[in-house]
């Protein structure tokens, strides 16, 4: 009778043992195959020993949106924003001239770079051309079609001109430039791609953009923003999540 018992607890814990493995297969599964998976992702250490990870995604596929909890917690691929206070988005943020957050000309809806003229990437949809604007408002966007667009507000990297970028980041007032900081970046190229980068590596901005100059798109021309830094660099890939210090966001940038 011992034995009959014993041989049935093993049986039902081998049962439950292998429906728990076909669950967390599934879940995975589930997690690579059944989002939208248009991006390559990458992942490189760079010569001065900041780890980049770097989801490269063509502009058709790029949403931005308002959030209200930590990036791990939606399902979706994508980075954190901008800069935001309490509930307020602090950097333009919008599609097709609509605000992520609110309504046009609202404070915190993603209508404005609040202080600051700041660098703000678009994407023109209809010229099929990127460009890095440094613009206070929304309405101070150049582009073809307001219908066709989004714009990206942050702090301008200058990968193009070393000598300028310094003054830029103080001008664009970026947060805490010479402080170890998780950072977090978007970078075009002239292959007509976008980066997505983040790094869980503590580094100064300039750390972070020579790590970005090394490691993204070599040999191409590219320019790019600073976005949210520190616990707000936030990541969510198929292949890894970094959940920098899991805060709330307010505002994100989807892989659709």
């Amino acid at each position: 009778m011992l034995k009959t018992e014993l041989h049935r607890l093993s049986l039902a814990t081998a049962s439950a043992l292998a429906i728990t493995f076909c669950i967390v297969l599934m879940l995975l599964w589930g997690r690579t195959n059944l989002l939208p998976h248009p991006y390559t992702y990458h992942e490189i250490e760079a010569r001065n020993g900041v780890k980049v990870h770097a989801l490269a995604v063509k502009p058709e596929h790029i949403e931005l949106r308002a959030a209200d909890k930590p990036l791990s917690e939606y399902h979706l691929y994508g980075i954190n924003g901008g800069f935001f206070y309490e509930e307020s988005v602090l950097n333009i943020a919008v599609n097709d001239d609509i605000p992520v957050k609110g309504t046009a000309g609202e404070f915190g809806s993603g209508w404005f770079n609040t202080k600051y003229d700041r660098g703000t990437l678009v994407w023109d949809e209809t010229a099929s051309r990127f460009s890095i604007q440094v613009v206070s408002t929304v309405e101070e966007i150049e582009v073809m079609d307001r219908s066709h667009y989004f714009a990206q507000g942050g702090v301008s990297m200058n990968l193009q001109n070393d000598d300028l970028w310094s003054a830029a980041i103080e001008r664009e007032h970026l947060p805490n430039p010479d402080e170890q900081r998780l950072r977090s970046g978007l970078v075009y190229d002239d292959s007509g791609k976008l980066w997505l980068i983040v790094t869980p590596t503590r580094c100064t901005a300039a750390e972070f953009r020579d790590a970005v100059q090394s490691t993204i798109a070599p040999g191409s021309e590219k320019e790019g923003i600073f976005l949210d830094g520190d616990g707000s660099s936030q990541l969510n890939a198929a292949e890894i999540m970094l959940p920098g210090d899991s805060r709330d966001l307010k505002q994100i940038i989807v892989i659709k």
